[in-house]
């Protein structure tokens, strides 16, 4: 971020830069993650993009696949797309037992105890730490 032609890229498309800080609404660590998923893709493009088309177009089957193909360490390796529906509840029970099974059949490949293979309660972006989602999330009303 300190690169004088990058510097002086923002500055001809009017991007001012920012160092942002953990807590600050225009920092968000899933569009973060995202974009580094993004261009660490194998197939990304090294030398670019030729034109928008195509910028549009990869960025369209990305988006397929990271939504209905990745799956995320962060939800339980699932893909978004089965939790949005809902289906990653019966994916990591199914999943749990399964290594729950293994382990009793081969004790001697595991040293402790399995990944955790529950679903993940809500997700937010800068989080407020007083418990006020917490308390709307049980009392809707």
């Amino acid at each position: 971020m300190k690169g004088s032609t990058f510097q002086a890229r923002l500055a001809a498309l009017g991007i001012l830069p920012s160092r942002s800080r953990p807590r600050v609404s225009n920092d968000n660590a899933y569009s973060e993650s995202l974009f580094r998923t993004y261009k660490y893709r194998p197939a990304f493009p090294s030398q670019g993009f030729a034109g928008l088309e195509e910028a549009r177009e990869w960025t369209a089957a990305f988006v397929r696949w990271y939504n209905e193909k990745h799956r995320h360490s962060a939800i339980g390796f699932v893909t978004p797309d089965a939790r949005h529906r809902g289906d990653d509840v019966e994916i990591l029970k199914k999943r749990k037992l399964r290594y729950e099974k293994a382990r009793s059949a081969h004790p001697e490949r595991w040293r402790g105890k399995t990944r955790r293979r529950e679903p993940i309660g809500p997700v937010f972006l800068n989080p407020d730490r007083s418990g006020k989602e917490e308390k709307a999330e049980k009392d809707p009303g």
